[in-house]
């Protein structure tokens, strides 16, 4: 395919996306099923132009005074790739499989682009309704995060450090130019291409074999700030996949027990072959059966809780640009109901002593600060951990900067720290 059908592709799914209101992954698989004579290079360069697309929606459409697909994907080839004019102009010639010549308005706008005038949630491409959420938590940067949001994230892996330690990991890595991450003492760095498209881990013997993990080092951040140690008795109160799970036994070097469980047992599946992979031999996954309590004997006895809480992903909005788009109001609402369940039911697994750290990949207050205000207000028996404390207790000293402004915890986001965007707060049970 030609860079201009890959274009007229790309606008061809974002029209789909705008109909449908569906998951962009699941737009875009769809459209490579019904043409197949695309080739894998050419459904990523698709797949690239939509989702650079979704990242600058709104200053894109503010840009070109228009709200098409084709007004969108034009506007982004300024904003996300450096293209002028011409450059739009000479995807956009009308050939077979081309998007029509730029019309004269449009060549205008893209000639002279300008945000100057925008309110600050085109500006930082966020929704709307989430002006007001963002100037409470952000103040005047709230732009400046915004765009942040928008811009293409590194690929981030995590050391296994129960198969050995990151210069290991990176001498297994050396083909692919590996960094180590700045914050995190296990993370290593992928560059991707100028496309956004990053190396194909599949066929990576060291991710295979379990050597490293795909994780963002703020996640692993999440990880290490819980300060799991061996010989505890570590509770994963929503493990998912278990990412988290995997970076906890490993800290704890396979030594006492951690308990893996999730109210959804679909979302536990994958957990299975990662263990094995990975070689986490301490980790009991108790899945749900139906009514039947799977916990009980843990009340009261676990020195660690750790809860990676429902929420709306506003902190991963790099690597999911269409969801911010997806998401409305009433699902923020449903998400502080879920949290504030979590961690009341959690709680009771905490022994005196013992600590709970809840985390999220969310930015809003709503959901981080308040719930740990609202949670605190209703537990006497709990303590929030200051940021210093939870840097000490981590031996990452240096994360004590990233203590929220607005309660307790720590609070990361791409614009402050390189890392998709987390809330950590840890409360000790006293």
């Amino acid at each position: 395919m030609t860079p201009s059908a890959r274009l007229s592709a790309a606008i061809e799914i974002l029209g789909d996306l705008t109909e449908r209101r569906r998951p962009a992954a699941d737009a875009i698989k769809e459209w490579g099923l019904a043409h197949r004579f695309a080739g894998s290079k050419d459904r990523a360069s698709i797949a690239s132009h939509v989702y650079d697309a979704l990242r600058v929606k709104s200053s894109a459409c503010w840009i070109m005074g228009a709200e098409t697909p084709r007004a969108i994907l034009l506007g982004s080839l300024v904003l996300m790739r450096g293209l002028d004019a011409d450059g739009v102009a000479a995807m956009c010639t009308g050939d077979t499989h081309a998007p029509t010549p730029l019309t004269d308005d449009e060549r205008t706008r893209l000639t002279n682009p300008s945000l100057d005038d925008a309110p600050d949630h085109v500006k930082g491409d966020y929704p709307e309704w989430l002006a007001e959420a963002f100037a409470d938590v952000f103040g005047a940067d709230a732009v400046a995060e915004g765009r942040a949001l928008t811009e293409r994230a590194l690929i981030d892996l995590r050391a296994n450090r129960l198969k050995g330690d990151r210069e290991k990991s990176m001498k297994a890595l050396a083909h692919l130019n590996p960094e180590e991450t700045p914050l995190s003492p296990v993370g290593i760095r992928l560059l991707v291409g100028a496309d956004g498209r990053g190396p194909s881990l599949s066929a990576e013997p060291s991710y295979v074999r379990g050597l490293v993990e795909i994780q963002d080092e703020g996640s692993q951040l999440a990880a290490l700030i819980a300060a799991a140690k061996p010989g505890q008795q570590v509770l994963d109160f929503c493990a998912g996949g278990g990412g988290k799970t995997l970076a906890l036994a490993a800290e704890m070097d396979n030594k006492g027990q951690i308990y893996a469980t999730d109210n959804d047992g679909r979302r536990l599946m994958p957990i299975y072959p990662r263990l094995e992979r990975a070689n986490a031999r301490n980790v009991q996954v108790r899945a749900p059966k139906g009514t039947k309590e799977v916990l009980t004997d843990i009340v009261g006895r676990c020195d660690l809780v750790l809860i990676d809480a429902p929420c709306t992903g506003t902190g991963t909005w790099r690597r999911n640009p269409d969801a911010k788009w997806r998401t409305r109001p009433g699902a923020l609402e449903q998400r502080v109901k879920e949290q504030d369940e979590v961690l009341g039911s959690a709680a009771q697994y905490v022994k005196t002593g013992g600590v709970l750290v809840y985390v999220t990949c969310s930015l809003l207050k709503a959901e981080n600060e308040d719930r740990i205000a609202a949670f605190l207000e209703a537990h006497g028996d709990f303590l929030p951990l200051d940021a210093a404390h939870m840097a000490r207790r981590a031996n990452l000293p240096d994360l004590a900067r990233f203590a929220s402004p607005h309660g307790a915890g720590l609070r990361l986001t791409p614009r402050t720290s390189g890392t998709d965007g987390f809330y950590i707060a840890a409360l000790l049970r006293g």
